[in-house]
């Protein structure tokens, strides 16, 4: 037996790779639209809806291939392998995904919503209301999950990091501060499914690699918070000279970048 769906919209805003998309929404600190197609009388379909707080989006992980049986979550448990269908890893047999996100407002076809862990582009099966009494169950068991330690970590951004953010977001570039949000503040630390290098033990210093961007923080142990210190791009000078080959299409930026933030003597 076989079923075919067909997307009724699309996700505009959030991340672009799958590395940006939060582990779950009460992770996230964004704002979107869920624009839904104009065939089949949809606009129709969401009248009063924008009287919820939340709902739930049905959709489709279009950028996730390759499951397995057993998966390491990435939210303390690397030490063992959990059954795929014990988690909420966005590697499934069919690649289909349930969210709840806060619900902003609803215009026409367009649905705005908040902390959301969606790519941009991600295409949208099914639209349903979160209603608290039948979809929230609080003090049921989580299983295997109930055996973690719960405490999150907060992270903050040294002064220089942030202005580094700001410009390389105010020139088209990634979220760097949301990138280092997913993968430092809401997951165990694990150097071999992250791109993770230690620099300095004794100074709890480790650098992270997300695309062609470096990110350098400083992690003690738990709880302490981390702290984001540097961001710089990956490119050497040499790369970075006229002519030289740009597969990313983003040298232009980080020659921007250098610009404004010259690094150390050498680097």
């Amino acid at each position: 037996m076989e079923f075919t769906f067909a997307p009724i919209g699309f996700v505009r805003g959030g991340g672009n790779y799958p590395q940006e998309a939060p582990r779950q929404g009460v992770f996230a600190r964004n704002e979107g639209v869920i624009e839904l197609l104009p065939e089949r009388n949809f606009e129709t379909a969401l009248a009063d809806l924008g009287g919820f707080e939340r709902i739930w989006i049905v959709f489709v992980f279009d950028r996730n291939r390759n499951w397995k049986p057993k998966v390491r979550p990435p939210d303390g448990a690397a030490d063992r392998r959990i059954g795929l269908f014990a988690t909420r890893s966005p590697h499934r047999p069919n690649p289909v995904g349930i969210s709840a996100v806060e619900l902003v407002r609803v215009e026409g076809r367009r649905v705005h919503i908040r902390n959301f862990d969606l790519l941009d582009g991600t295409p949208v099966l099914d639209i349903k209301p979160y209603i608290p009494a039948a979809d929230a169950f609080p003090d049921s068991a989580a299983g295997w999950r109930d055996e973690l330690d719960s405490t999150r970590r907060e992270l903050f951004f040294a002064e220089e990091a942030l202005g580094v953010i700001g410009f390389i977001r105010s020139h088209g570039g990634p979220d760097l501060e949301n990138a280092a949000r997913v993968q430092l503040a809401t997951r165990a630390l694990d150097p071999r499914r992250q791109r993770l290098t230690e620099l300095d033990r004794a100074e709890h210093l480790w650098l992270l690699a997300f695309r062609t961007w470096r990110i350098v923080f400083t992690a003690p142990p738990v709880p302490e918070p981390i702290r984001v210190e540097r961001i710089y791009g990956g490119y050497s000078a040499e790369e970075l000279q006229p002519g030289a080959p740009d597969p990313y299409r983003d040298k232009e930026l980080h020659r921007l970048v250098r610009r404004a933030f010259p690094p150390p003597e050498g680097k």
